[in-house]
């Protein structure tokens, strides 16, 4: 008896739209050269390079001795839900409940579930560009549709007016990201302010992506869409992480603030999927919360020195041409300028950089801005330095071509 032809793979429609990311193929890279052997500069990392703070692991190795190792609530222990929203009264002065609040394998999981709870087909969502590349694979995942709003025009800082141009009757949703990754901007708390009143009086729901929260660099200052009116909220959910606040990304330990309607949505999407997250994580973030926050400044500092040298070595290579980030840990420099002869996308760049010079960026295409690239100082500053010799390299070999 004849067995049945076997048919190439099929994916869901939903799935086979979403395209692979761009941040994960970079650290891809990275691997692959490093098992050769290769002396790679990453600079495509998007990850702080400390360690997670001592208090942080010794709260997990106690967790772990005293047996909590066992299932919570799919929403996270009792004990995280407090220090979430004590940390948000303390910092923000905003007042949440326990049902407005849950523990996510990460921010990324935070996203996911306040997208795919709320967006369906005909659903239009609010993207402004840059963005981070999860965004619009989430929306096409849940069937909708990625309506991209341009900023280039006022340097990639996003304002009301922009917001409210892009609205159409079909938009749900908007994702904001400040501060932002790839391009480091602000949307300074007036600013986010209006843009909530303009989707307050349409009825359309906002997701805030607070990632980088606590890394803004003077004059721009720490806001959290928390501390905005109850009013302002009442459509608002907030992701926030203790990956890199805490240098704690490999621990996949987040969270969402929303209200207690669409927590409900999202507690069914993630006790389907997930259920709840890692047990042992949640005691560490607890007491991140909880504990002292030292580290969080010293990391801040050392980024400071960081960007103003990497701002100022970019100013000299030919060809680039960098907006200076407001908050978290990138440069998104615009190398358009080098694009000429067999180099004529940020893609082939990036390209050209690893082949040539062993050096890992990622391509500002992925983030929705061909013509740039995104550089992280979330790296030594040996290596930051390291690394930059070898984009001039190629920067000003591309000039002479």
């Amino acid at each position: 008896m004849s067995k049945p032809a076997v048919e190439s793979f099929r994916p869901a429609d939903n799935v086979a739209r979403m395209r692979a990311s761009a941040t994960l193929a970079a650290t891809q890279a990275v691997v692959a050269l490093r098992a050769e052997g290769v002396d790679v500069v990453d600079l495509g990392a998007g990850e702080p390079d400390f360690d997670t703070p001592e208090n942080i692991k010794l709260a997990a190795d106690e967790a772990m001795r005293d047996g909590k190792t066992k299932y919570t609530s799919v929403a996270g222990t009792r004990e995280l839900q407090t220090a979430i929203i004590g940390y948000y009264e303390r910092e923000f002065g905003a007042s949440f409940e326990p049902p407005e609040v849950m523990a996510t394998s990460g921010g990324k999981q935070a996203i996911f579930n306040a997208i795919v709870s709320l967006i369906g087909p005909g659903d239009e969502v609010l993207i402004p560009k840059p963005y981070w590349v999860t965004f619009p694979e989430i929306v096409t995942f849940a069937r909708g549709t990625p309506v991209f709003i341009e900023t280039a025009e006022t340097d990639f800082q996003l304002n009301a007016e922009q917001v409210f141009r892009a609205i159409t009757p079909k938009t749900r949703l908007i994702i904001l990201n400040s501060p932002n990754n790839p391009s480091g901007r602000v949307i300074k708390m007036e600013e986010f302010r209006r843009i909530m009143e303009v989707l307050a009086e349409r009825g359309i729901y906002a997701v805030s992506d607070e990632c980088y929260l606590r890394f803004v660099y003077t004059p721009a200052k720490v806001f959290s869409a928390a501390s905005l009116s109850s009013e302002l909220r009442e459509r608002l959910c907030i992701a926030g992480s203790f990956s890199k606040t805490y240098a704690m990304t490999g621990w996949r330990l987040g969270y969402a603030l929303a209200p207690r309607e669409w927590t409900r949505e999202m507690l069914k999407v993630q006790g389907h999927s997930t259920s709840n997250p890692n047990s042992i994580a949640q005691w560490a973030a607890t007491t991140a919360f909880n504990g002292p926050q030292e580290s969080v400044a010293r990391m801040l500092e050392e980024y400071t020195k960081r960007r103003k040298w990497l701002l100022a070595a970019l100013a000299e290579i030919t060809g680039f041409r960098c907006i200076e980030p407001e908050g978290a840990f990138y440069a998104f420099p615009d190398v358009s300028g080098c694009l000429k002869g067999e180099v004529k996308t940020s893609g082939e760049f990036v390209d050209r950089l690893l082949t040539e010079e062993h050096t890992v960026v990622t391509d500002g295409a992925g983030f929705g801005e061909e013509g740039f690239i995104r550089i992280s100082y979330a790296t030594s500053l040996d290596r930051l330095k390291e690394g930059v010799e070898r984009i001039k390299r190629v920067a000003e070999k591309l000039a002479s071509e």
